[in-house]
């Protein structure tokens, strides 16, 4: 469930990113494609009784996005709108799984209907910036920042880390979901990491922020 990792999957990642300026009809004319099977998805997983739609984009490089913020804007941003406007008819939530930075598109995904990002860096964007221009406005779905804290840092370090991101990313109106990276091993973390995160978390509960 994509559109963007699908389209470099077809076409490769450096011919995806010189479509955009070379091929931006035939680029569209794909996108539209995979539009339509998200769509048809959408109406499977409706009729199969879902709760939610969850799509993975990874959108982001350490520091900025992988696009242009005008790019997205004009090229992909349509195709997820009618993607999350077809789910909430459906009485689906959205979901969004996108890691590295793209703080410069969240504003859009939120305003063309995403209900829940789920991103596992916090840290190359800040939990407190996030907090500030995004809480309440969507519900986060992290979690501890798997490339930072849950690699190199002490257990005393995840356990606070989890207050910090209980604190800046809870919200009556958004919210915060906890979760643990589905590959603790492929990504380096070791068991008694994983496990103070998770059970720092259960202790942390619905304690306000």
């Amino acid at each position: 469930m994509s559109i963007y990792e699908r389209v470099h999957f077809i076409r490769g990642l450096e011919n995806t990113w010189i479509d955009i300026k070379k091929n931006p009809v035939q680029l569209t004319q794909l996108i539209e494609i995979l539009t339509e099977m998200n769509l048809a998805s959408v109406r499977h997983y409706a009729e199969a009784g879902c709760d939610g739609l969850f799509l993975l984009d990874d959108w982001g490089l350490q520091d900025r996005l992988m696009i242009s913020p005008e790019s997205f804007r004009k090229i992909w941003k349509p195709a997820y709108e009618k993607i999350f406007q077809a789910a909430h008819q459906a009485n689906m939530h959205t979901f969004l799984h996108s890691c590295g930075y793209i703080i410069d598109i969240l504003d859009d995904l939120i305003e063309i209907g995403l209900d829940v990002i789920q991103m596992d860096q916090q840290q190359n964007m800040g939990l407190q910036l996030l907090g500030e221009r995004f809480g309440g406005r969507i519900t986060f779905f992290n979690p501890v920042d798997i490339q930072t804290v849950m690699v190199n840092g002490s257990l005393d370090n995840i356990r606070n880390y989890c207050h910090e991101m209980k604190h800046h990313l809870s919200r009556d109106n958004g919210g915060f979901i906890p979760r643990w990276y589905s590959d603790p091993k492929g990504a380096g973390h070791r068991p008694d990491a994983v496990q103070a995160m998770c059970d720092e978390f259960i202790k942390i509960g619905g304690k306000p922020g």
